[in-house]
């Protein structure tokens, strides 16, 4: 698992391996993600939008923002998390994403960014 605190909030990421297909002739490695956003703050907040960065070993960066996680802009008010899975299509066995929220803190409107730390990809048979 993969963890990283920035104003209060924590972020928490892990990783596994969903198994291979074929795609337009091509073969594409499916990956899945859990996230745990916690905030740990003492203010309620809102995630907004997402910023990611998408490392595949193979082919160039690929960049991708939107509003929410999956469909959703969750409050989290201090002690509460917000938990999701979501994943990642890659054109080769190796990989990896990072990227940050962009959040609201209520009590003084504050916009703010949360990182969320490198994590990997890799096929268990791919660093044999």
């Amino acid at each position: 698992m993969t963890t990283q605190v920035t104003k209060g909030i924590k972020v928490s990421i892990s990783t596994n391996f969903e198994g291979t297909f074929f795609k337009n002739y091509k073969m594409h490695y499916a990956f899945g993600y859990t996230i745990t956003i916690e905030n740990q703050s003492k203010d309620s907040v809102q995630l907004t939008s997402r910023h990611w960065e998408i490392y595949d070993s193979l082919n160039d960066l690929e960049i991708m923002d939107g509003e929410g996680v999956v469909g959703q802009k969750p409050v989290l008010k201090p002690g509460q998390s917000h938990t999701y899975n979501s994943g990642c299509l890659l054109t080769s066995p190796i990989g990896a994403m990072r990227g940050h929220y962009n959040m609201i803190n209520f009590s003084t409107s504050e916009k703010f960014r949360v990182n969320i730390p490198n994590f990997k990809f890799s096929a268990p048979f791919a660093l044999n």
